[in-house]
């Protein structure tokens, strides 16, 4: 008691994050021209768009590929010109493979070639214990030491999740121009092979690392070797019996070396402990260099039969015990590049009745106040199949907060939003400050 007065427990307000990765789209003429949020009408999306407040987002600089890289590290507040080293190195911290000084990691997709063209990314939806046995194959034939007198390995292959590996090159050169596989598909490979960069400014010099031609040459040789190993392989034979897809080749692209990044709480003094939950290597590499605590979901898959109840339930969870959580969905992202509208819309609804809803519902109950942000890193449209680099509709809500105008949660309607447009860093910033 205070003067007769009852002292109110004070609380700090916590912070989640809901990345629907590639959610965002165009519109669809099938959808009488309607984007999928327009179509889909998501319950507990436009509910939340409604009490609160909404806006459109920038999450690539200029000069950028609209990667998820970059797009996720841009939301959570980091400054790309300072910390961006591609998506090999984030990729590494996930597996927990400790890179050296002199490591040059990439990532590296096994993919499906046919008839000379690329024709999935994903090596027709490759099992993770499958891509393990492959892994193994190619480290036992495409390993490279970098002379017979050291015996160190100049070349090696590291396992992920699915057809998200690994590639690292020792003194390799990260100055060189690589494609990715999701935005080239039905396309000729052999021009998309890896080039070295034209005009290189602070390459490693020292004989210890290859040039950019040399290390464009290295991986080019690896793609070549590895699609007629792969083909000899037991696992794809059997495929080929079938007529099912094959994963068929090797395609390295985003590398770099190891990054140097703050973390979340030394960025942000309202974070004192920090959670990512998601089925990808690369968001859970971006977590542990932002210092987050990295919860993995069993049967968290990455694609749209994830398991959706135990991400919610996992968010609640850290909810107890950590100021800020960031929740990543792939499924509307693979669904994106697959060209399935259908999926993707199932996605967006699972997203929203099987994620966000148990989530918003537990948050309501919560004695600390929890601010809800829902948003995805950029748009992955159906019928483009490829990332865009355009803004993308974001909403945030918590108890108390005055709403705007906007009644839907999409990609017109958060236009009018009363965030109005921010810029990258602007998000997370905007966002803390609640």
């Amino acid at each position: 008691m205070l003067d007769g007065f009852a002292v109110q427990p004070f609380f700090l307000m916590k912070h989640i994050i809901i990345l629907g990765d590639g959610m965002a789209d165009h519109k669809v003429d099938r959808l009488g021209g309607k984007t999928l949020l327009q179509y889909a009408r998501p319950e507990y999306m436009n509910r939340l768009a409604k009490a609160g407040r909404c806006g459109r987002l920038v999450t690539v600089p200029e000069g950028f590929p609209p990667g998820s890289e970059v797009a996720n590290t841009a939301i959570l507040g980091y400054d790309l010109n300072k910390v961006y080293e591609g998506r090999g190195p984030l990729e590494a911290a996930s597996i927990g493979y400790e890179m050296a000084d002199d490591d040059f990691a990439i990532r590296c997709n096994i993919i499906t070639l046919e008839n000379g063209k690329i024709i999935t990314h994903n090596g027709g939806n490759l099992e993770t214990e499958d891509a393990r046995v492959l892994i193994d194959y190619l480290n036992e034939n495409l390993a490279k030491p970098i002379n017979e007198k050291e015996g160190c390995e100049r070349v090696k292959f590291i396992c992920g999740i699915q057809y998200r590996h690994l590639l690292v090159i020792k003194g390799g050169n990260k100055h060189i121009t690589c494609a990715p596989p999701h935005d080239h598909p039905n396309e000729p490979w052999r021009p998309l092979l890896v080039k070295p960069e034209s005009v290189v400014s602070g390459s490693p010099a020292d004989a210890s690392h290859l040039s950019p031609a040399e290390t464009a040459s290295l991986i080019n040789d690896l793609i070549l070797r590895s699609q007629d190993l792969l083909a000899k392989h037991p696992y794809n034979l059997a495929k080929a019996a079938k007529g099912e897809r094959q994963a068929n080749s090797i395609w390295p692209w985003s590398g770099g070396y190891r990054p140097s990044m703050q973390t979340l709480m030394e960025q942000y003094p309202e974070v004192k402990s920090g959670a990512v939950i998601s089925a990808v290597d690369l968001i859970q590499g971006i977590g542990k260099y932002a210092g987050l605590r990295i919860i993995k979901v069993p049967g968290a898959t990455g694609l749209a039969d994830t398991n959706y109840e135990g991400k919610a339930q996992a968010a609640i969870e850290a909810l107890q015990k950590d100021d800020f959580v960031f929740v990543h969905v792939e499924a509307t992202d693979e669904a994106g590049h697959d060209g399935d509208l259908d999926l993707k819309l199932k996605a967006i609804d699972y997203l929203d009745q099987r994620l966000i809803k148990p989530i918003f519902e537990a948050t309501e109950q919560m004695n600390e106040p929890v601010a809800i942000a829902i948003l995805p890193d950029h748009p992955t449209p159906v019928e483009l199949r490829i990332h865009v680099n355009e803004p993308i509709p974001f909403l945030i809500y918590y108890k108390g907060i005055e709403p705007d105008a906007v009644e839907h949660y999409d990609e017109e309607s958060c236009v009018s939003g009363a965030y109005g447009l921010l810029r990258l860093e602007q998000f997370m910033q905007t966002f803390m400050k609640i």
